[in-house]
């Protein structure tokens, strides 16, 4: 599995330090999305759609590395035993606009299907609070997509 890793950040998406950094926050993020999508233990094709708009509009991704992401990171997020190791690369990361859109991305993710489940919105605001995103902007970010 860390081999796979390794040869995504620098087969598909990596050409140097800087870039394999960003290609470990696309895995944080789309890891994050995966969780996400199996927070109330249903999985709907249109939260997977909504992942895949989400990340593809985000990160400007081929097709093909798009699917490596997603595959990557669901193996990831299988492995993962804590949000941690995607949260705090998110926080150190991220500016505070990024973690904004993040967090709308949760947001659209979790609405896909037209159901927002108790479970679903915790993780959200867990999230939200892990990356240290100030509270009116979990709000704002919620606001923006269910008023749309």
């Amino acid at each position: 599995m860390l081999d796979a890793i390794k040869s995504f950040f620098t087969t598909e998406l990596a050409t140097d330090n800087n870039e394999n950094e960003h290609c470990k926050i696309q895995l944080a993020a789309a890891a994050l999305l995966i969780e996400l999508s199996r927070a109330d233990f249903q999985r709907a094709p249109q939260e997977q759609q909504a992942i895949e708009t989400a990340l593809q509009k985000s990160f400007k991704l081929s097709d093909e590395q798009l699917a490596k992401l997603i595959d990557l990171a669901e193996q990831e997020n299988r492995d993962a035993t804590s949000l941690y190791q995607f949260t705090n690369l998110i926080k150190d990361e991220y500016s505070l606009e990024q973690r904004f859109q993040l967090v709308k991305m949760l947001w659209q993710v979790a609405m896909a299907d037209g159901e927002l489940s108790k479970y679903e919105d915790h993780l959200i605001r867990k999230i939200a609070e892990l990356i240290y995103l100030p509270h009116s902007q979990f709000i704002q970010a919620k606001l923006d997509v269910i008023g749309r």
